[in-house]
């Protein structure tokens, strides 16, 4: 499956690793200025040092948010290309189908999001909320502009699917090691959602279908479709 070997190609190159030096004010990241008459109560992607009402230690709480605000930042991203893809859906397969499929992943995205920026939240620490610094923090990246074939979409949609996971089951783990097991909770209800979501479209970028195009019946070895000419004389005429 050319999809799928595509697909397994762009996964060995992800480097799947956390921005964890990326905290605090930075006058590099997009989103960051400083030059305004707003009262700062707290740096962006930082902890509260006194604590928020969760027995964790700072530091730990420190680490996890910034896991958890890359997730947001991450889904934010695939919640952007499923907006186009469902705005662009087409063709028999895809107008209807794909358009209520594609629906059903756009609200399941934004309920994780929100469930993530919550956790985030909870421990102490400041959700990115900038778009363009989301982007920049995010472990996958917008497809570039434009309009491409139905399977370019989905195989894309893939890609973040599989590389969301992996870097879900990442953050679980290390949430077990720190004992943050409310973070772990969240994350593993999030990560069951996430692997349906993937093997939905892994489906549907199969090969076997329903729908074929003449061409496949006409151009195919052997014509399969043939010229097969009616009797006049039938009744299906």
């Amino acid at each position: 499956m050319q999809d799928m070997e595509i697909v397994a190609q762009d996964m060995k190159a992800f480097d799947g690793r956390f921005k964890l030096d990326k905290y605090g004010f930075d006058p590099q990241m997009p989103g960051h200025a400083t030059e305004h008459e707003m009262i700062v109560r707290q740096e962006p992607r930082t902890a509260k040092k006194v604590g928020c009402g969760i027995s964790l230690p700072l530091e730990v709480r420190q680490e996890i948010a910034l896991m958890l605000d890359e997730h947001q930042c991450a889904l934010s991203v695939a919640l952007h290309q499923y907006n186009k893809h469902h705005w662009l859906s087409e063709g028999a397969e895809g107008f209807i189908s794909l358009h209520h499929l594609l629906e059903e992943h756009i609200e399941k995205t934004m309920k994780h999001i929100d469930d993530i920026g919550e956790r985030v939240a909870r421990l102490g620490a400041v959700p990115t909320a900038h778009p363009v610094t989301q982007h920049e923090l995010s472990y996958i990246k917008c497809e570039p502009e434009g309009r491409y074939s139905i399977r370019d979409f989905l195989r894309n949609d893939l890609e973040h699917e599989l590389k969301i996971q992996q870097m879900l089951r990442k953050t679980i783990e290390r949430a077990h090691q720190l004992k943050d097991y409310g973070t772990v909770e969240v994350l593993e209800d999030i990560l069951v959602e996430r692997e349906d979501l993937g093997y939905h479209l892994y489906s549907v970028l199969e090969d076997d279908t329903l729908v074929r195009g003449m061409e496949h019946l006409v151009f195919q070895s052997g014509n399969i479709a043939g010229d097969r000419p009616m009797d006049p004389n039938t009744p299906l005429q």
